[in-house]
């Protein structure tokens, strides 16, 4: 390293929570527990059918009124590891702070309430219906140590005092420490209210139309406080450090004005203004809607089901109460501007069939159209195609009282490299439901169930470039997965 780097501080940036549920970049699909139990619900002809096969409500078994309350507990943890550096030179910035060269960051996130209603009125050849849900995000994430966009550019100020202190040998200037105190918590909600009407035009066909409107609740809360930085010089001691932590902000300002650093002046004031504490407090909110249409088929033990759900072009308007990120961070969250939080396009298509009138087998296909939605920082471009789902599931009516079921999901993100960044990342992952239902009574049955993912790793390795730190590196994106759910179905 001959030159003195500029360290610019990543700052708090846009970070969405996702992953607490099945679905897309921005959309759950596990609505209800019947999902948890048994994953390929698209073509459904149960009360849970008002948002996974709507036209499929034709075939509800009696007319009157159909109700499903729901609530999933979900939780979730991210792991990002991350390491830089020259090999050649062993210069391991992390090591600064006390740790190793690889750092793990960890962040959490649960939602232990997430309640969904499912309610539908049929007469006739009609239908009625409406769901309530969390139909994106669903939770807060928090990261008690940053992230590594946050800590690598503060993990080179350690070198930066020690390339001043090579230009000027007879100094003895160096440092080899540095601390912060990072913090970030994200949260991502989109609530759904939908509406429509289902129509059966004959014992096999029936057609559904219908809207949701999306209610978009966003959250950040960040900061980066006490930056600081233990240089010392064997020869100027009590002008230039005696090797305690002393603030980045206050000593870097103060070499500044140091006549024996006039040439890199201006450098030094880059430094001592990017490792001023930064905080952020901003809220986003924002409204669409959305078209639906739907189409059933059913014919003696089969029954397939399809839907699509039109792009929702929305943006998010920033609440700021507290912003004091550097110019060129700033702005992005300032109070008023607003943001693209597009909703994408949704296909679904499945089918059931009973083999015995006792087990049904099931799947089911879903396509997101992720890249035709527009997203913050156009991270549109980066996605080729979309997310691609495929289900699978069977359920066994063992008497009049118990049902079993159980399913699974493979899930093929259609993301690239250049999308993922440890401040939101997609992962391919498979994951497995299971649970049951009982009958209560004629008309009211409780349903349990259990869905977990597991994620496959990505890595990004950056060759040259590290977070701006001109070294090679590498983080390492995972997940875990994990959600429990209960409901009650009723009709009267």
């Amino acid at each position: 390293m001959k030159t003195t780097k500029k360290i610019i501080l990543a700052g708090v940036a846009c970070f969405y929570v996702s992953g607490l549920f099945a679905g897309g970049l921005l959309t759950n699909t596990n609505q209800s527990v019947h999902f948890l139990r048994n994953p390929a619900r698209d073509a459904s002809t149960e009360i849970d059918a008002a948002y996974t096969n709507p036209a499929g409500l034709a075939k509800l078994p009696a007319d009157g009124l159909h109700f499903s309350f729901n609530n999933q507990s979900a939780f979730q943890t991210r792991t990002i590891t991350s390491t830089f550096g020259i090999a050649q030179a062993n210069i391991y910035p992390f090591t600064g702070f006390g740790g190793n060269a690889t750092k793990v960051y960890e962040g959490e996130a649960a939602a232990p309430i997430i309640p969904s209603l499912f309610g539908a009125y049929k007469k006739g050849k009609w239908v009625l219906s409406g769901n309530i849900a969390v139909t994106g995000g669903g939770g807060k994430a928090t990261f008690n140590k940053g992230l590594p966009s946050f800590e690598s550019s503060i993990a080179m100020l350690p070198l930066a005092i020690n390339q001043i202190g090579a230009a000027v040998p007879a100094l003895g200037l160096s440092a080899n420490k540095y601390s912060v105190d990072a913090y970030m918590e994200g949260s991502s909600i989109i609530y759904g209210a939908q509406l429509g009407g289902t129509y059966e035009i004959n014992n096999m066909f029936s057609a559904y139309a219908g809207f949701r409107m999306n209610f978009v609740n966003n959250g950040y809360v960040g900061h980066l406080k006490e930056i600081m930085v233990n240089p010392n010089s064997t020869t100027m001691p009590t002008v230039l450090g005696n090797g305690t932590m002393v603030s980045a902000t206050e000593y870097f300002g103060g070499l500044s004005k140091n006549p024996m650093f006039s040439s890199i002046a201006g450098k030094l004031d880059t430094l001592s203004y990017s490792t001023k504490d930064m905080e952020l407090d901003c809220s986003q909110s924002g409204w669409g809607v959305t078209p639906i249409l739907g189409v059933n088929f059913s014919w003696k033990s089969l029954n397939i089901g399809m839907k699509y759900e039109f792009k929702t072009s929305l943006n998010v308007e920033n609440k700021t109460k507290k912003n004091t990120l550097p110019t060129g961070k700033k702005e992005a969250f300032d109070n008023g501007v607003n943001t693209p939080h597009d909703i994408p396009a949704l296909f679904t298509i499945g089918a059931k069939y009973d083999i015995i009138p006792s087990v049904t087998v099931s799947c089911g296909y879903h396509h997101f159209f992720d890249s035709d939605a527009k997203m913050a920082n156009d991270k549109q471009k980066y996605i080729d195609g979309g997310i691609n789902e495929y289900l699978f599931g069977a359920e066994w009516q063992i008497d009049k009282m118990f049902l079993i079921s159980a399913g699974g999901q493979i899930t093929r993100t259609g993301v690239t490299d250049d999308y993922q960044t440890d401040l939101s990342y997609s992962l391919n992952s498979y994951s497995i439901g299971f649970g049951g239902a009982v009958n209560v009574s004629k008309s009211v049955r409780i349903n349990i169930g259990y869905f977990f993912t597991n994620y496959e790793d990505w890595t990004k390795e950056y060759p040259e470039n590290y977070n701006n730190t001109n070294m090679p590196g590498t983080d390492v994106f995972s997940r875990t997965n994990k959600v429990f759910g209960a409901g009650v179905d009723f009709r009267f």
